[in-house]
Formats: C-alpha cells, structure tokens, sequence
C-alpha cells in the first residue's frame, strides 16, 4: 500500500524528517525553486499538508490541492492557517497545545527579568572592560513587587501568572472572560485598562484577525515611560510602528520582544534601540519541546490516515 502523500511547507529537526519519511511520501515544498510548478506537479497527489505556526497555509494553496485532507500545525499558533477555507472542504487542521506552553512560559519570565535586571547589559558591561574603567553599570529597575498585566490568560499566560507569583507580583489579566482558576488574579476586561494599572504587560494571546493590533499606541502610551512590555505571541498583537515610536521617544520605558513582523528581516529601527530586548522566536526552542511538538504532529497526521480520533484538532 502507498504511502500518504505529505506538501513540507518548511524544515523540521533532522528527527523529525526521519520519521516523517518513514510514514509518509514527503514533498517539500520549501525547497523547490519553482514553487507554483512544484505545486502543480504534485497537487494530486497530496493528501496532507505539515505546516509551521508560522507558515500556515493560505487559501490559494488549499485551493490548488483538491485531495487535501489534514493540514498539521508545528506549533500552537494556527492563525497563519485560513480556516475558512479549510472548513469550506472539510479540511481537518491541527496543533500541538500544551507541550510547548511551560517552555514559552519560562522565556517570557526569562525575558522580563533579564530586561529589568540589565542582564545582557551588565554582561557587556563586563566583556568590554567597561566595570573596570568606568565603574558600575547604571542601576536597573527592579522586578519582585511590581504589578504585572498579563493580555490573554490562555494556557501561557497562566504559566506566566503562576511563575510571577514567586516574586511577590501582583497580577492582573484580560481574557473573554474571567477565569474561575485563578481567583488570586484580578480580571479587567480592557487592554487600555490593563496597561493602565500594569508596571509590565505580557502579551500571551492567540493571533489573527481579532487581535491584531490590540496593543495600539494607546494602550502603548498607557503603559508609559516606566512601563515594560514583553511579547512572546504573534507579532501582529502589537501595532510595531507605535511600538517603535515610543521606544525612540522614551513614551514606553522598554520592550522585550520574541516575535517580530517581517522576522526574521526585522525593522532596523529595533537594532539601534537600547531599550529593547531582541529574541529570535525561540520561545518552544529547546530540544526536549521540539521533539514532543514533532511527535504530536506525526501523531496527528497518522491518526487521520490510520482513521484514529485526532489527538488535538483545531477543526
């Protein structure tokens, strides 16, 4: 019997290919030079789609493949898919929540700290010899006992939340609602509101549509000039020009950010900041994640050739 046909929208871990080949007649997709001729070579054939959060699959590729069944998600993000044209088919789509959400957690706390604290900062302060011939770094500001925002108290935002609480914080959150679990945290139901009352927002929503541009120049301004932000959902929460006007104006304090549009061709306008803390989206990145996130979407995948229930499904 033939294997399922499977388009690669992107590359996985050198684990994750072997096992990939293993169950599935592999296409990939990211290495084709001529990628409308690619698609049009295999559209028949393919069954299935393994997608990247932020790849996705647009509505004009779900178009071409006309026996496409599953789009698999590396990743918990799923707004790079179009849903809707993927219910229009029937199109089952898929995740991989959960494994990854205390590794996100940590870096968003990671990130908090070290932007604070002046931790990469303080180590070029050392490296360059300035310690020893200008004496000390400039003080920082401090992190146990703030008040802290958390925007979209989802799974990570609630790892975040239960982290801060072991510095003493003071916790607030928006969501849809609030949440019956966390009774320790105050709900405000405004971004602007949340912001407002917040000394760091974390933004931990979901992408898409609905939340794109949340953080607006308002609700940057309302953090202010002492305020931090940090980011570790998609960047298209945050509007990134008023986001950069206020860093250069000194109108928001700081930034620490994991995800950038464009990324990884991130404006320059970031590079020249100093008050801005730059990851590269590498929030699920450690090997231990990686590996269950790779496992999951071949569980997946092979859940819906094999006529299993699908372990956790989007649509």
């Amino acid at each position: 019997m033939s294997k399922p046909h499977i388009l690669q929208m992107g590359p996985y871990p050198a684990w994750d290919v072997g096992a990939l080949d293993a169950r599935f007649t592999m296409h990939r997709y990211f290495e084709a030079s001529d990628k409308e001729a690619f698609i049009r070579q295999h559209a028949n054939e393919i069954r299935g789609i393994a997608t990247r959060g932020e790849l996705g699959a647009k509505r004009d590729l779900i178009a071409a493949l006309p026996n496409l069944e599953i789009i698999s998600v590396y990743g918990v993000g799923y707004d790079a898919v179009d849903l809707d044209a993927a219910r229009e088919r029937g199109i089952r789509v898929t995740n991989t929540p959960d494994v990854l959400t205390k590794d996100v957690a940590d870096l968003a706390v990671t990130m908090m700290l070290a932007q604070a604290r002046g931790i990469v900062a303080g180590d070029a302060w050392v490296r360059t010899g300035n310690w020893a011939e200008k004496g000390p770094l400039s003080l920082q500001r401090r992190a146990f006992g703030q008040k802290v925002g958390i925007l979209g108290m989802g799974r990570i935002g609630m790892e975040v939340a239960r982290r801060l609480v072991g510095f003493d914080m003071e916790i607030a959150y928006t969501n849809r609602s609030p949440r019956n679990d966390a009774p320790n945290f105050t709900f405000i139901d405004n971004a602007l509101a949340l912001a407002e009352w917040s000394d760091v927002l974390f933004v931990t929503l979901t992408g898409g549509a609905a939340t794109r541009h949340i953080v607006n120049e308002s609700v940057i301004h309302a953090l202010g000039p002492n305020g931090l932000l940090v980011n570790v959902s998609r960047a298209s929460n945050i509007d990134e020009l008023a986001l950069l006007d206020a860093l250069e104006t000194g109108r928001l304090g700081a930034a620490a950010l994991d995800v950038f549009e464009g990324e990884p061709r991130l404006d320059p306008r970031f590079r020249r900041l100093s008050n801005v803390l730059l990851q590269p989206h590498h929030g699920s990145a450690t090997e231990a994640t990686r590996r269950a996130m790779g496992a999951l979407m071949l569980d997946n995948l092979s859940a819906h050739f094999d006529g299993r229930p699908l372990p956790t499904h989007v649509l």
